[in-house]
């Protein structure tokens, strides 16, 4: 199994994280509306922090659950943790191993809160230091770039937010997205021809906003771990404030785009660094409008609804990502100096 097996996997795991968990995932959404939490207390490290950044966004916009990102170095070096009241403390991994992950689920059930750990290992430490596992069932991960993994994270991080909400139509939708991972990676070859245009890039910015905010942490985390270019993500709105002085004639810059909420400022700054910049634009988008600003346009399923674009959008930034690998001449099943399982204290 290679890096690219895994990507192209990644339809039929989200299919069956779907049909197999949902009753489960129900159930769990049950007890959370029994406990009333008032704000999500949440932790992870590295793909699993975007999937959590993800969370950040959909729980809050569709659940009304403020979050909370943990500190876990206050809960391990510090050893002087916060005081957790009324909420739902959950710990996102792809290993369940991180120790300082584990330690913020511990403390958050001594101090009286429901855990959940939502983890692709149901028998891990962090798994049995939470009142309730989701299991995202993506399947043994070989490959050191996490992606299969990272997409059933967010699909479970929809279900569990529809199941909370009780919409029939919600869950109409997520039993779309497998169709739609399907026709992302239809794209494989072009993507492949288009990644060559940057085999020589050594620096970039990702852009999203919204619920896309997560894909340009994970882009941008993909292009620095597997072709170790600095690729610096930004909300369109901070990139504004400061960054974009860095962008030149040339200059690439990597943007998640999908109609919806803020789609039109994000057009707006496109726009800009298209015309007034002369930027190098790579755009992955489902409107017409953001496509043609881009040098190299990469379309997603034009239905694709907005709270569940990050679960599409990403996945043919995973391809680029592997192809520019390629393309530079380096391994994707070894990047340098990282490791499968990372963990931190």
């Amino acid at each position: 199994m290679t890096l690219h097996s895994e990507i192209l996997e990644q339809p039929v795991r989200l299919a069956n994280l779907l049909s197999m968990q949902r009753k489960k995932i129900e159930n769990i959404a049950q007890a959370i509306r029994r406990r009333d939490p008032q704000f999500v207390f949440l932790a992870a490290r590295g793909t699993s922090d975007n999937a959590g950044r993800y969370a950040n966004y959909l729980w809050g916009a569709k659940n009304s659950l403020p979050i909370a990102l943990a500190t876990p170095s206050l809960f391990t070096y510090y050893q002087q943790p916060p005081k957790i009241k009324n909420a739902l403390v959950v710990g996102i991994s792809q290993s369940g191993q991180s120790p300082d992950i584990v330690s913020v689920l511990a403390e958050g059930k001594k101090q009286g809160n429901l855990t959940l750990a939502i983890t692709n290992e149901p028998n891990s430490p962090l798994a049995q230091n939470a009142d309730f596992v989701l299991d995202i069932q993506a399947g043994e991960e070989k490959a050191v770039a996490a992606t299969k993994t990272y997409t059933s994270q967010l699909m479970a991080i929809a279900m569990l937010s529809a199941a909370m909400s009780g919409s029939a139509s919600r869950w109409g939708e997520l039993e779309q997205v497998s169709g739609w991972a399907r026709d992302a990676l239809v794209q494989d070859q072009k993507i492949s021809q288009a990644a060559q245009r940057y085999r020589y890039m050594q620096q970039s910015v990702v852009l999203g906003r919204g619920y896309n905010y997560a894909t340009a942490f994970e882009w941008a985390l993909k292009l620095k771990e597997l072709t170790y270019v600095a690729a610096e993500p930004y909300s369109s709105a901070d990139f504004k404030h400061g960054p974009v002085a860095m962008v030149e004639s040339g200059f690439p810059v990597f943007a998640i785009s999908p109609k919806g909420k803020v789609f039109d400022s994000m057009q707006n700054m496109l726009k800009h660094l298209k015309n007034d910049l002369r930027a190098e634009l790579v755009v992955v988008s489902n409107s017409l409008a953001a496509l043609e600003l881009a040098e190299i346009a990469i379309p997603i399923p034009e239905n694709t609804p907005e709270w569940l674009t990050p679960l599409i959008s990403i996945i043919p930034a995973q391809l680029f990502a592997y192809h520019l690998t390629l393309a530079k001449g380096y391994d994707p099943e070894q990047p340098r100096t990282i490791t499968k399982v990372t963990e931190t204290h």
